[in-house]
């Protein structure tokens, strides 16, 4: 019965940053993440603008149009520290397009 129990916890569709596995690594989080929308036509390409850390931050906290807000339960406070900083610096991806 607690294997049960343990397995519909781990299968209820938390956050996996509810997890206690320390930070994901920016680029995970991107590919599954932000890229879904940002790179595929939905939402603008973000990569290799040289956007500030602070602003992609506001952002994803706070959300804008179509953008949801992320929660820290979706997205620790780490995690987006490090996501910011990695896509402020990261060049633009040629096989990315967007709005």
């Amino acid at each position: 019965m607690l294997v049960a129990a343990g397995a519909a916890f781990f299968f209820s569709g938390q956050p996996e940053a509810v997890a206690n596995t320390g930070p994901r690594p920016p680029e995970a989080i991107y590919d599954r993440t932000c890229g879904y929308c940002h790179g595929h036509n939905v939402g603008p390409v973000i990569r290799g603008r040289n956007l500030p850390p602070e602003a992609i931050v506001y952002m994803v906290r706070h959300g804008q149009g179509a953008m949801p807000a992320f929660r820290p339960t979706e997205i620790s406070d780490v995690e987006l520290a490090n996501l910011a900083k990695w896509i402020s610096t990261s060049k633009a991806n040629p096989k990315e397009h967007g709005k």
